[in-house]
Order: structure tokens, then sequence, then C-alpha cells
């Protein structure tokens, strides 16, 4: 589900690991009620934040850990 990410009012933006401070890959994430996650560009804090329940959100992170997805 795509909302804007002001509505995630009282949302805690956290900033990806694998952001820098050149301002590449800016990604932010906010753990949601009920376990579900928000990710945001965080040079547009304002603009889409995409929202996946739980268990999506859990799958995805478990495939990126495993090394499942392809990097190129």
């Amino acid at each position: 589900m795509t909302i804007k990410a002001d509505t995630l009012t009282g949302a805690a933006w956290f900033k990806s690991s694998y952001s820098n401070a050149q301002g590449g890959e800016c990604v932010e994430g906010a753990r949601l009620d009920g376990g579900a996650m928000a990710v945001r560009d965080s040079k547009d804090p304002q603009g889409p934040a995409l929202v996946f329940p739980a268990a999506a959100w859990s799958a995805f992170a478990a495939a990126v850990r495993d090394g499942e997805l392809p990097t190129a």
C-alpha cells in the first residue's frame, strides 16, 4: 500500500544502514503497529511511503538476509 509519509504521525523513522552521508541510497523505515513496516525516500520525507504487512516484510527481510534476491 502507498500512502503519504506525513500521514504516519508518530512514526519513528530510522535511516537504513545502507544509506550514506553523500546522499546516495537514502532509505528510511518505520516499524508500525502490528509489525507492519513503512519505507520512504529520506530525501522526500513528505512524499509517498510504502507500507508492508508484517508477514510480507518478514519474508522480504529473510530473503535479503539469506541472499535469495538478485543483486544486479
